[in-house]
């Protein structure tokens, strides 16, 4: 089952290198690898899916990091046959979240995307899986109501035949009354899966319970879906009640980097301490869509790529820890540096790569948010300083709690209950594992045309059509100006 299982994810994420390759031009903004097939036309569903910008890095990555995952669900010998069709399933279910273009067909493929990851949770958690499991059904699920709602809003709004296609979606002229609360409704259901603070509380419970592959593809995708949406629906198909929510963003995404920063500091539980960091690291992508600069929200979509691959690292990592010392407890770890050098170097390598290291991914997507939005002419000067400001907080404090955590697991005086302990050092898997995931991390840090390229187009298309919004409805009591000037 492990190999079978293996073979499916990585005959997935070749054929999906092989579409990027041969059939997706970067240089189109427009949806491609198009294929149409009427479902229920009674009900105006159909078999709607595509590609475009936002939507094909993030394909890339879901198969990426589920290949992964399965090589590090190894070790699984609890119903294995479940645990690896489960995977599979979320990896069909992720990757379906982002290539539909259809409204109820995305609702299904969200609902869907759920079940895995709770049964995930539930059966092969820590002690507290149970609690963990329902908060994150809870949660999810019925912020994801939300969806169902403003689709069926959208597509009965107008008069016309009912369709849910994005594009159909899209073309419709809507009220600005209506257009805000189908923009605070779909806020809500996405900032949930984000996550945004304060509705962020499911993560490190789901963290904190999970298994190394699941937690790899909560932190390396399913996160993602959150900003990926907001992207697709909030920014692209209401551009003039954007304008109006789009500073409510740019603070709430330095609300996450500051609190939950702070947060990480508190936390004697590795895997809460790296959950609540990906919360923090999320807020860069909330001021990106917030911003209304081409190079701001670029750095956002980068961000969401960057942090997926550091984001399944270093939960990788703490399950690969967790293994040779049985405790997740900062206070019970130390000194097993000399025993377990090449674990020491691979969470040296990761670690510097989520504190924004330059010359690794993170270092290029968060500073492309900083100057993206200090440059960013549609906001008034004092409002861009004291939101960059304020973020560059949290870029100071990332430093000091990860290499504390370095510290307080690797150096230091070892503790008696570890001195028994089988620490063997790094399997070839697991290096592997790491290996994979940190060349993308050093050569989109070195080279982040790479990927940047891949969505440019797509990017500056959903940029200039909520500036041209804002140039026409600008409030005097939000901090933008009312002529902004686009570089």
């Amino acid at each position: 089952m492990r190999w079978y299982a293996l073979g499916v994810s990585l005959t997935t994420f070749l054929i999906t290198v092989g579409a990027y390759l041969n059939g997706y031009d970067p240089d189109i903004a427009g949806l491609q690898l198009r294929q149409v097939i009427p479902w229920v036309p009674d009900l105006g569903l159909g078999w709607s899916v595509g590609a475009d910008g936002l939507s094909m890095p993030l394909i890339l990555l879901t198969s990426f990091i589920t290949t992964l995952a399965c090589l590090a669900a190894w070790p699984v010998t609890f119903k294995p046959r479940l645990f690896f069709f489960l995977l599979l399933a979320m990896d069909g279910g992720q990757i379906a979240v982002f290539a539909v273009q259809d409204m109820l067909l995305f609702f299904l493929a969200w609902e869907l995307e759920l079940i895995p990851v709770y049964l995930l949770l539930a059966i092969w958690g820590g002690k507290k899986r149970q609690y963990a499991a329902t908060k994150f059904i809870l949660y999810t699920a019925v912020s994801s109501l939300f969806i169902l709602l403003v689709a069926l809003a959208m597509a009965f709004s107008g008069g016309g035949p009912v369709s849910f296609e994005y594009s159909d979606l899209a073309a419709k002229h809507l009220g600005a009354g209506f257009q805000a609360l189908c923009y605070a409704g779909l806020l809500i259901a996405f900032g949930v899966k984000l996550p945004i603070v304060p509705l962020h509380t499911w993560l490190p419970d789901a963290h904190g319970e999970a298994t190394a592959p699941v937690h790899m593809l909560l932190a390396g995708i399913l996160l993602k879906m959150g900003g990926y949406a907001l992207f697709r629906f909030n920014a692209s198909m209401f551009p003039d009640a954007h304008v109006q929510f789009a500073p409510l963003l740019v603070v709430l995404g330095v609300v996450n980097i500051i609190y939950a920063a702070l947060t990480s500091f508190a936390q004697r539980n590795l895997k809460r301490k790296i959950a609540y960091s990906s919360i923090s690291h999320m807020g860069f992508v909330l001021i990106g869509i917030g911003s209304f600069s081409p190079l701001a929200a670029s750095g956002a979509m980068l961000q969401m790529i960057s942090h997926g691959l550091i984001g399944a690292s270093l939960f990788f990592l703490v399950g690969a820890t967790y293994d040779r010392t049985h405790t997740l407890q900062l206070d019970e770890m130390g000194g097993v540096g000399q025993r377990m050098r090449k674990m020491f170097a691979m969470w040296t390598a990761c670690s510097l790569a989520s504190l924004a290291l330059p010359g690794m991914s993170g270092f290029v997507s968060e500073l492309m948010v900083f100057v993206g939005f200090a440059t960013d002419d549609a906001y008034t000067l004092p409002f861009r300083i004291v939101i960059d400001g304020a973020a560059a907080i949290g870029v100071i404090l990332t430093p000091i709690y990860l290499l504390s955590m370095l510290r307080e697991i690797f150096f230091g005086q070892e503790k008696p209950e570890l001195s028994d302990a089988n620490l063997v050092d790094a399997e070839p898997r697991e290096i592997y594992i790491i290996s994979c995931l940190l060349v993308p991390i050093i050569g989109i840090g070195l080279y982040p045309k790479l990927v940047t390229d891949s969505y440019r187009a797509t990017i500056e298309q959903v940029v200039a059509r909520d500036e041209s919004s804002m140039k026409a409805l600008t409030a005097p009591y939000l901090p933008l100006r009312s002529a902004p000037k686009l570089s």
